[in-house]
């Protein structure tokens, strides 16, 4: 048995050195097996090289635009000023152009995203720039641009002609309204207004009897007068009151062409009221009631309205021409007439003195000296 037991001892001796023999041979089979793996692994990467990463797609960058406004230093807005947009990243591209509006703003649209510049003119001014940066959707609003006087040529505008004041005047006067309807144009609100010249005042005649104002009042009047029926001999119905509206638009016509137009001309007087403004309210008076029968000469100085008092002794004589025998006037109610026409003028000059500006809207600021 202690034999036995001896050989049985040894055969697990035996059996446990295999064990252990299988165990070393199969660690070292895997040690093997993942070093070639590792080897073959290594030669691949360096033949196919690192696997690159995916590029991500860009973000679309969307167009924007930019706007502003351009006022001078005393902050009103520049209308008219000429605005050029160039793109700072494409010199070759055209600049893009626009100008002020009246509200002195400016837009451009569509502008693409990036660096921009912004250059601004205007006569008598200094060119501005304004540099800035576009994003992406972006409504830029640019800050206020402020113009600047150009010295060098603020000299050239002060010489203008007596010519071009008075047409930049008489352009303003055949603008202006009784609230904003009733013509009101042989009035000057401007000191030392240049005078007239010829084709000014036949244009300023012309444009006041052909204004629409005009020819209602002269249908209106001729409506009064057919109700009431005056001039019995021209009838009654439309024949009678076509005749009454010729009438009274012949002693317009013929009153303001040799009192406004052809005398004024001729003798070289201005037609226009010349607004004082200023003094007491006394002087005011007296001042409207004087130019009744005083008028300003191309000269510049006052003197008698011939050219007034002229013209309402002959288109009164002249109406004789074309009214009823019954109804013409004679020598003495011709003067009687002028009379009362140099009376209703001292009375529209009161008005104009003292209530008619305040009804006219849209008139320029001037600065009418104390006299």
């Amino acid at each position: 048995m202690k034999g036995a037991g001896q050989i049985a001892k040894m055969t697990n001796l035996e059996r446990g050195s295999s064990g252990l023999q299988r165990r070393v041979l199969r660690s070292a089979w895997i040690a093997a097996l993942s070093a070639f793996c590792g080897v073959a692994a290594a030669a691949f990467c360096q033949q196919t090289g690192p696997v690159a990463p995916v590029p991500e797609a860009p973000v679309p960058s969307l167009p924007g635009s930019i706007r502003g406004v351009v006022v001078d230093r005393e902050g009103t807005v520049c209308e008219g000023a000429h605005i050029a947009l160039t793109e700072a990243g494409s010199p070759t591209t055209p600049a893009k152009t626009a100008i002020s509006d009246a509200s002195g703003r400016f837009e451009f649209n569509g502008v693409p995203v990036g660096a921009f510049t912004v250059t601004i003119t205007a006569g008598g001014f200094s060119t501005q720039v304004v540099n800035g940066l576009l994003r992406s959707g972006e409504n830029y609003e640019a800050p206020a641009i402020t113009m600047l006087v150009n010295a060098a040529q603020s000299d050239v505008h002060v010489s203008a002609s007596q010519e071009e004041i008075a047409q930049a005047q008489f352009h303003q006067e055949v603008q202006q309204r009784v609230l904003g309807i009733i013509p009101n144009f042989y009035v000057s609100y401007a000191p030392n207004a240049p005078p007239l010249t010829v084709k000014q005042k036949f244009h300023l005649a012309t444009v006041s009897l052909i204004d629409p104002i005009t020819i209602l009042s002269t249908g209106f009047f001729a409506g009064i007068e057919q109700a009431n029926n005056d001039f019995k001999s021209y009838g009654q119905g439309a024949e009678g009151y076509g005749k009454r509206f010729a009438a009274n638009y012949a002693d317009n016509a013929i009153g303001t062409m040799i009192g406004a137009a052809i005398l004024p001309s001729l003798l070289k007087q201005d037609p226009r009221y010349f607004y004082k403004g200023t003094g007491s309210k006394r002087s005011r008076i007296f001042y409207a009631i004087e130019m009744s029968v005083v008028c300003k000469g191309d000269n510049g100085h006052w003197e008698p309205n011939y050219s007034g008092l002229t013209a309402s002794l002959a288109s009164g004589s002249i109406s004789n021409l074309y009214y009823p025998a019954a109804d013409r006037n004679g020598l003495l109610l011709t003067f009687e007439n002028s009379g009362i026409g140099i009376a209703e003028s001292a009375l529209q000059n009161l008005f104009q003195e003292f209530l008619i500006r305040k009804l006219t809207p849209k008139l320029l600021n001037y600065n009418s000296p104390k006299q």
